[in-house]
């Protein structure tokens, strides 16, 4: 075991969950990354560093769950960053494209949290940040139809997980940025990266509304790029 707080993050091979992984390692945290592939990110502390191999269509949580507590013998955070964009709108797209979608951005990150339930709630300040998108507050074109329909659900997941823990020290936030430099963004869009959401400045976002105390609770927190009417 090691003392210091401990936080799992999904998707941490590259993104924003790979920044979000150098943040919380410089800022002193203890790590356990599920990754298809796993291998310690640069500029991450493989000394206070975990790796479990996890697809989040495959499953997998109580397992990883398990062996992060056995490694650190807590767990303090829960980053649930890994996701899936099918560009389509929702009259072109199969079911089979919806259920790849919902089980990646919907059903993956709530077994995350179910299997982490007790630790997060044992720490007295258990946290959580669904990494949702603006796509689940508005549908802004056709193509991001389908999609929105699963980030849409990830927010109400991450209300549904504050309500569920919040008498015990659980505190649930839903992060939607727009458009972030990313691989994903960069595969739907024209936009000049350079005028994107840098990731490690969303991850210093993260790591702000993880060290908010308990009478500080942030449901949502939005983010953009762009200028748009709501957000």
């Amino acid at each position: 075991m090691r003392e210091g707080p401990v936080a799992l993050i999904s998707g941490a091979s590259r993104g924003i969950g790979q920044a979000v992984a150098r943040r919380l390692s410089q800022d002193g945290w203890s790590l356990s990354l599920g990754m298809r592939q796993p291998a310690v990110p640069q500029d991450v502390d493989s000394g206070r560093t975990h790796l479990f191999a996890y697809d989040a269509l495959a499953g997998g949580e109580a397992a990883w769950v398990a062996e992060a507590m056995t490694r650190f013998g807590r767990i303090d955070a829960i980053v649930a960053n890994a996701g899936l964009m099918i560009p389509k709108s929702v009259i072109e797209a199969e079911d089979d494209d919806l259920d790849e979608m919902l089980a990646v951005n919907v059903k993956a990150p709530r077994r995350l949290v179910k299997a982490a339930f007790e630790p997060l709630a044992a720490s007295g300040s258990g946290r959580v940040i669904i990494l949702a998108s603006l796509s689940g507050k508005r549908v802004k074109s056709e193509r991001s139809g389908l999609y929105s329909m699963t980030k849409f659900a990830a927010v109400a997941l991450c209300h549904g997980i504050r309500q569920a823990g919040f008498a015990r020290g659980i505190r649930a936030t839903a992060v939607c940025p727009g458009f972030v430099a990313t691989d994903m963004a960069r595969a739907i869009t024209d936009r000049d990266p350079a005028l994107m959401t840098d990731p490690d400045e969303l991850a210093g976002v993260v790591a702000m509304l993880i060290g908010l105390s308990n009478t500080a609770s942030v449901a949502e927190f939005a983010v953009n790029c762009q200028l748009e009417e709501q957000y």
